[in-house]
């Protein structure tokens, strides 16, 4: 961690100093989902260098107050309104941070220097691999990550669902997780493959699909429901805001005569 402000050399914290706020939570009992906030357990942090909310530097003298997962206020030492039962952490000498983001991560997967990825994927049950991943995820949130975003289960089906599941419940702990389920890939393009016999029809790391093809997206989108990993240009394959026509409707048009009506909303083959 470095700390740099007012222009003088920035110097590195030692890790004993430094404290995020999953570590905080970890230490303070969990609401269940169930709970509702009024009802969620509170935490006081006092006494810590506070990091400003916009990084450029670190905020003294200041409390924040945390209700159930949400961060509800931060300000001066003594003036937040905490509910009663509220538990106190004295911070005195250490750096505060959020809880971080990770954007691209496989926590069904474990370093390849201990079993190859080859070997993950076609030797470990999936029973393993998941148990193994209920350990990655206590560890990152261990680590100060709150959030984490697993881009595939590399081979090991719909885990990653489960995983978040459980976490949501309180069954385990780790961070809130943003589940893709089997990443989709190109047919021919995913390992496992390369110097096995071709006869052989392998366990593959992702689901292939090839040409137009909406049942594997549709079915990764099933099982991850409230994952929000979905193209960005989904929407702009649907009427524009002035109620023209989409994309892929111009496209089936051009060329066959066709016109498009605002008033009744469709395309026509009148002719002049």
């Amino acid at each position: 961690m470095i700390e740099s402000a007012g222009g003088h050399p920035a110097r590195v914290l030692r890790p004993s100093t430094f404290v995020s706020l999953a570590l905080v939570a970890c230490a303070a009992p969990q609401p269940s989902a169930a709970q509702t906030a009024p009802n969620a357990s509170a935490l006081v942090l006092t006494g810590a260098h506070v990091l400003d909310e916009r990084g450029a530097g670190w905020i003294d003298g200041s409390d924040v107050l945390v209700v159930g997962s949400k961060i509800e206020r931060i300000g001066p030492a003594g003036s937040l309104a905490a509910p009663a039962d509220a538990r106190r952490i004295d911070l005195a000498g250490r750096y505060l941070v959020p809880g971080l983001i990770d954007l691209h991560s496989h926590l069904l997967l474990h370093p390849y220097d201990e079993t190859p990825w080859d070997d993950q994927v076609l030797k470990e049950s999936l029973e393993l691999r998941t148990i193994r991943a209920t350990v990655a995820a206590k560890t990152t949130l261990e680590a100060g990550f709150t959030t984490l975003r697993d881009l595939g289960t590399e081979g090991a089906g719909f885990a990653d669902v489960a995983l978040r599941d459980a976490i949501a419940k309180g069954m385990i702990p780790g961070p809130r997780i943003f589940a893709s389920t089997r990443a989709i890939v190109a047919t021919g393009c995913y390992g496992p493959g390369a110097g096995f016999d071709p006869r052989w029809s392998l366990p593959k790391g992702a689901e292939e699909a090839s040409g137009v093809r909406t049942t594997a997206a549709r079915r990764g989108l099933r099982r991850r429901r409230r994952s929000r990993r979905r193209s960005s240009t989904r929407s702009s394959t649907r009427r524009g805001a002035q109620g023209g026509p989409s994309r892929r409707t111009r496209r089936r048009t051009k060329g066959s005569g066709a016109r498009w009506s605002p008033e009744s909303g469709r395309s026509s083959t009148g002719r002049a």
